[in-house]
């Protein structure tokens, strides 16, 4: 007897939430087993309501430790097997159920709400990414109502989820607009997510706008918005007005239903003004032998007598005139970021078509020498940046001695090419540069013999690699902001050397008239040697910094000597500022033409060489040309 009271006892105490899980389980039992992304969301829902468990059946469904052992619900967890209701151990073979990646989504969206509060940060993240993949209106209160967060990284997460659930579940309008305005200056791909179909629309047509309509536009018939034949559809389907045939089918039931000369008491004579057409088609239509159609002036009168408008399904005004606005504000910070964007690649591609050109300025600016092996000393500088890497081991230490040693042997070699071959040729511009495009070829063919054809790397230090960001997507490789900073060390010392130098001073007088600068005392031979050589060297270091970012091979040269030749032409030969000018200019050029036409970089600097080819017709001379008797030379 006490037996028996005992278990009454333990069965009136089973928790309540017990039961309730239970009756959900089992009434829903087939669509459980077998469960469809479709139709399992209200089910779902209707378990993570049972009360106190549902979340431990939940997360067992989701995890597929969710089975059936006979007509049981039970957990598995290893190698043993509980009641997900009761959790009594459960024995014997079983079933285990696999939901789809689907249906898990939706099971993992119910879930979050138990997670939000669950002591392990790993599930409330975990509760968030579930929101911020799917939502409901639910979540919106779960998130409301979960206790303050501590981690500082999800409470930051968890903050902008309700902000932005506000805006879509929210029923106070001004809350929904604070949401929005607490946005400002964002462009995130979620914040766009909720605002867009805020944004949607739908085509009304009617015999007046309804009174509380949230109008996105006016429409008219016979518009770009809204052609003739999809207005009247619109009235045809709302059934504001009879269906009208398309002019194939009009004129194939007339001509299926020729009588004699006539249809429908029309002649065929006639049949040609769309009018008689009509007249003879409405006769048709009341003796019953066409469908009946509206009237090419029925149609007329349909399309006046009611309106057209394009709705937004939001009811708010306000909601989409903020929507509207700030999504405005994305698209123009969107522009200006990307202007930026293309700014800085310009800066950097100008910088290093100026480092590779300044060498050849000096020398054509000097000399008039049409130097076409400059790419090759480039190379030439590349190559000395990779040899002394692979002998020092430290890239910030091998980065310090390439670029001096690279400057030594590109100014050797330029004073070597000039001794011998350059001087023999001086006033022979033709013959200069047949001899200097084969001593070109010979040097690109010396570099494969000793290197090879594959490309060698030149490693940048890592205090170069990675970026600099100044905003939300724009950024610019630390390389080529040290590129630039070179490129502005190179134009300083170019300016002091022309400017503060007795060199410098003997070139400019070179330049300028060589036979009064020879009967002064100044050698112009030496000088031009010295030019020569100086330009060489500067075209070496920038090979080393060329070679940072770009493949070291032997053809490297002949990647920058067009761009370096435009630079010098461009910008006015033997002007500094010139080149600068220039280089700004093709660079900017290219990278304007390389947006227009990304896919096909190519065809980008074809258009460019035309662009030049144009802009040298108008100004020969370049944008800063050089003054002086030499400049008429």
């Amino acid at each position: 007897m006490r037996a028996f009271l005992l278990t009454i006892l333990l069965l009136i105490a089973q928790p309540l939430w017990a039961q309730d899980l239970g009756a959900v389980l089992d009434a829903n039992r087939d669509q459980i087993a077998k469960p469809s992304r479709q139709t399992i969301g209200p089910v779902i829902t209707e378990i993570a309501a049972a009360g106190e468990g549902a979340d431990r059946v939940l997360a067992a469904w989701a995890d597929r430790r969710l089975g059936l052992a006979g007509d049981r619900f039970v957990i598995v967890e290893g190698d043993s097997a509980t009641d997900a209701v009761t959790g009594e151990s459960v024995t014997g073979d079983v079933d285990g159920l696999r939901p789809n990646s689907g249906v898990r989504g939706l099971i993992a969206a119910a879930l979050v709400q138990f997670q939000l509060t669950d002591p392990d940060p790993v599930r409330r993240r975990a509760a968030l990414t579930a929101i911020a993949r799917q939502s409901d209106e639910s979540h919106l209160a779960a998130l409301r109502e979960a206790p303050a967060e501590s981690d500082p990284i999800l409470a930051a997460r968890r903050d902008r989820l309700e902000r932005l659930l506000t805006i879509q579940y929210d029923t106070d309008t001004d809350a929904r607009l604070a949401a929005i305005d607490s946005f400002d200056g964002d462009a995130g791909t979620d914040l766009q997510a909720v605002l867009n179909p805020l944004l949607a629309t739908t085509r009304f047509a009617g015999p007046e706008l309804p009174a509380d309509a949230n109008v996105a536009r006016a429409l008219t018939p016979d518009s770009e918005n809204l052609p003739r034949a999809e207005a009247y559809r619109l009235l045809v389907d709302a059934g504001l007005a009879e269906p009208r045939p398309t002019d194939a089918d009009i004129k194939a039931a007339l001509t299926a239903n020729i009588a004699g000369d006539a249809v429908g008491g029309v002649p065929v004579a006639d049949l040609g003004d769309p009018d008689r057409r009509d007249d003879a088609y409405t006769a048709l239509a009341e003796a019953g032998t066409v469908p009946t159609a509206a009237t090419a002036d029925e149609v007329d009168s349909a399309l006046e007598a009611n309106a057209f408008a394009d709705l937004f399904t939001e009811p708010s005004s306000e909601i989409t005139d903020a929507a509207r606005a700030s999504l405005r504000g994305m698209q123009t910070r969107e522009g200006i970021m990307q202007a930026l964007d293309l700014s800085l690649d310009a800066l950097s591609l100008a910088s290093i078509y100026f480092l590779a050109a300044i060498g050849l300025a000096i020398t054509f600016g000097v000399m008039r020498v049409i130097n076409m092996a400059h790419g090759e000393f480039i190379m030439m500088g590349a190559y000395t940046g990779y040899v002394t890497q692979t002998m020092i081991a430290d890239r910030t230490l091998s980065l310090i001695v390439a670029l001096p040693l690279a400057f030594a042997i590109t100014f050797g070699a330029g004073v070597l090419l000039y001794q011998l071959v350059i001087r023999h040729l001086v006033k022979r511009p033709l013959e200069t540069l047949l001899a200097t495009f084969g001593v070109s070829i010979a040097l690109q063919q010396l570099a494969k013999n000793i290197f090879g054809t594959q490309a060698r790397p030149l490693t940048a230090p890592a205090w170069l690699e990675g970026s600099i960001t100044f905003a939300d997507g724009v950024s610019i490789s630390t390389i080529r902001v040290a590129i630039f900073v070179l490129a502005l060390l190179f134009l300083g010392l170019f300016l002091f050397l022309m400017n503060r130098t007795r060199l410098g001073l003997q070139v400019r007088a070179v330049t300028q008239n060589p036979g009064m600068a020879a009967s002064m005392g100044i050698n112009p031979d030496r000088i031009a040697m010295m030019t020569f050589g100086l330009g060489s060297g500067i075209a070496g270091i920038a090979g080393v910094a060329i070679g940072l970012f770009a493949k070291v091979t032997s053809e490297l040269g002949s990647d920058y000597i067009v761009q370096s030749f435009m630079t010098v032409v461009v910008g006015g030969v033997g002007n500094i500022w010139g080149t600068l000018a220039g280089a700004a200019l093709i660079g900017g050029l290219q990278k304007g033409i390389e947006v227009l036409n990304p896919s096909n970089t190519l065809a980008a600097q074809t258009y460019m060489i035309l662009f030049i080819i144009i802009f040298i017709q108008f100004r020969p001379r370049g944008i800063m040309p050089q003054r002086g008797r030499m400049a008429e030379a």
